[in-house]
């Protein structure tokens, strides 16, 4: 791995360690602000699938945070350039207020299935019809693999274990395109013009926010909101590079220890 640099980026996630649905995280604009009155750029990134990403800012806006449309890389937008690349035909598993995102995609006579979170998809007639395009040769193009994320009512299953399901059944593999994969942190960094080394990670999931930021270099801070459950921070190696309550706790660190 390269030498640390100066810290010159900070990437962010969304649901669960800014927000859980329309809550947002106690301290976060406040601590977002103080963020932002530094030298660093930042950015956010989120495998949230199921709202567009106008959808999500406006979510955003509503709880203060003080972010623009532009700052904002998720896995939607990461399938969709691969969906261009590929020049398929996809069938959309993904929730209905996420299609804004892939509006002007062909989508007649699927040759491809793009899966996310789609719960009021998830039932045995859709997935069989996925199913099928899948043993006809059609790839599997996966927004990203969460086993779970945090709702207001508590965990709830993430598309993971569909997709799984389904590459267990065809004997596939998906391209998966959200964290926690190095091509996703590095699209998401390109826009600040920093390496990995120059950058942070801070969220609430170990594998996909921190180990996929740590993983390509950048530093990881697993905060203790959202998805957290104890102990998680032992379930990646290296671990996390700092494991704190919160994302203003996360902030304090930064402003205390890395500028």
């Amino acid at each position: 791995m390269a030498a640390r640099r100066a810290l010159k980026a900070v990437l962010v996630d969304l649901s669960g360690t800014l927000h859980i649905e329309d809550t947002a995280v106690p301290g976060a604009q406040e601590a977002l602000q103080r963020l932002r009155a530094t030298s660093v750029m930042v950015r956010f990134v989120t495998n949230t699938t199921k709202e567009s990403k106008k959808d999500l800012l406006e979510r955003l806006k509503k709880l203060e945070f003080d972010i623009s449309e532009d700052e904002i890389f998720t896995s939607l937008t990461a399938a969709r350039n691969l969906v261009e690349q590929k020049r398929v035909r996809p069938m959309l598993l993904v929730d209905d207020r996420a299609l804004p995102d892939f509006k002007g995609i062909q989508t007649s006579d699927p040759n491809a299935v793009v899966i996310g979170l789609a719960p009021d998809h998830f039932h045995y007639q859709i997935l069989n019809q996925a199913f099928r395009l899948l043993l006809d040769g059609a790839p599997l193009i996966a927004v990203h693999k969460a086993r779970y994320y945090k709702r207001q009512d508590g965990l709830a299953l993430g598309p993971g274990p569909f997709v799984t399901a389904l590459e267990h059944a065809a004997d596939t593999e998906a391209t998966v395109v959200g964290k926690p994969e190095k091509t996703f942190f590095l699209e998401a960094l390109r826009s600040t013009g920093c390496e990995p080394e120059e950058a942070i990670m801070i969220g609430d999931d170990c594998r996909d926010d921190v180990g996929g930021a740590q993983n390509v270099g950048m530093l990881g801070i697993l905060v203790k909101t959202g998805k957290y459950r104890a102990a998680d921070e032992e379930k990646i190696n290296p671990a996390p590079y700092l494991t704190c309550d919160s994302f203003p706790h996360a902030v304090d660190h930064i402003l205390q220890h890395l500028l």
